[in-house]
């Protein structure tokens, strides 16, 4: 007797959740402390309806690896939008294990790898690029834009802003509109920590 299948409609695939990848650097990958940054992003989930995966990493190496598996063994990577970065560093540096790698160092390692990304960093570090290090990256990386925040953590986490920034591209995505639609609705926070989009 055959076996009769219930077809799934493919809109009902293809339009399932909005996703964010998040990598967040921390000390050492082996330590299963569950972060602050997962406690948010299960917040994000249930708030906005935001799937997102999580991985940690602690060497260059480490965050090599988990971007290479998400751009080359992920075949939903077209329904990531956003790569979340949480990870301390300077103006244009990321730190991992007392490490500091440059922004420049970074897009060669993933040289036409993130065509139409965007890089969100958390206020964990600051950003600060200056037009040709922005241009550098975004020309090697195929990336659509960098986003972060100009002032550094002082006792005001950018999770919420982030929160508001990743459901507007849920809604519209248009980044300058949401960048702009993201300065009326939070303009005091915007300012605050001093919003910047590269692109």
């Amino acid at each position: 007797m055959l076996e009769k299948r219930q077809q799934v409609p493919q809109e009902q695939i293809t339009d399932t959740e909005y996703f964010i990848y998040c990598l967040e650097g921390v000390d050492d990958i082996e330590d299963n402390t569950v972060t602050e940054t997962q406690h948010n992003l299960e917040q994000m989930a249930l708030n906005y309806g935001i799937a997102s995966i999580y991985k940690t990493c602690d060497t260059i190496e480490g965050l090599e690896d988990s971007l290479n598996a998400l751009v080359l063994d992920d075949h939903n990577f077209k329904d990531y939008e956003i790569i979340y970065l949480v990870m301390r560093g300077e103006a244009n540096t990321i730190c991992l294990n007392d490490y500091y790698y440059s922004l420049q160092e970074i897009a060669e390692l993933f040289e036409g790898q993130l065509n139409g990304k965007i890089l969100h960093f958390s206020n964990v570090k600051h950003l600060d690029l200056d037009e040709e290090e922005a241009q550098y990256f975004l020309d090697i990386t195929g990336a659509k834009a960098i986003s972060g925040y100009g002032h550094p953590y002082n006792g005001i986490a950018s999770t919420k802003l982030d929160e508001a920034f990743f459901n507007l591209f849920k809604e519209d995505d248009d980044m300058l509109a949401v960048v702009e639609e993201l300065h009326q609705r939070h303009y005091k926070v915007c300012t605050l920590l001093d919003f910047r989009l590269y692109y």
